[in-house]
């Protein structure tokens, strides 16, 4: 949760703009069991980031996409916990039979776009001025990567 909320009151990288209290982050977690999973990064037994994977959509026929979502503590990041999380989130997400991941990413949070990248992920198109945050106009940046076998390579533009 503090790793959430110092992004929420700091940083645009999420849309929140009310920290989570411990019963919201409690039901985060709940809501992210199963194939809907939380992985966790630790070191010397801190929480040093964790990611979650989250239905792309609520509609029925969506059910075969996810949305990953990597926070990683400011002291920890750029030390290899954002890639440990997001190769565990894409195993897992593969190893329940989800065909399209994405990622949906504030523009010009660089890190994070360049980290989607280096796991396959292709820049589908942008969403403008869809959020608004500490008195500016943000748009995000939506990246997929389709799994498993039957999904066409990382960068082949066919599936």
């Amino acid at each position: 949760m503090d790793i959430y909320n110092a992004e929420v009151t700091t940083s645009t990288v999420t849309f929140d703009i009310v920290p989570r209290t411990l019963e919201e982050q409690r039901r985060y977690l709940t809501d992210r069991s199963g194939a809907h999973a939380v992985v966790v990064a630790t070191v010397d037994g801190e929480v040093v980031g964790y990611g979650a994977l989250s239905p792309w959509r609520s509609k029925p026929a969506y059910s075969t996409s996810v949305e990953d979502s990597v926070y990683v503590r400011r002291d920890h990041q750029r030390r290899g916990v954002g890639r440990a999380l997001l190769a565990e989130l894409t195993r897992v997400a593969t190893a329940h039979g989800f065909h399209a991941m994405f990622a949906r990413i504030v523009d010009g949070h660089a890190a994070s776009i360049r980290l989607h990248e280096a796991f396959g992920f292709e820049v589908v198109g942008v969403e403008r001025e869809v959020g608004r945050k500490f008195g500016r106009w943000l748009d995000v940046v939506v990246m997929e990567r389709l799994l498993g076998a039957d999904a066409a390579p990382p960068g082949s533009g066919a599936g």
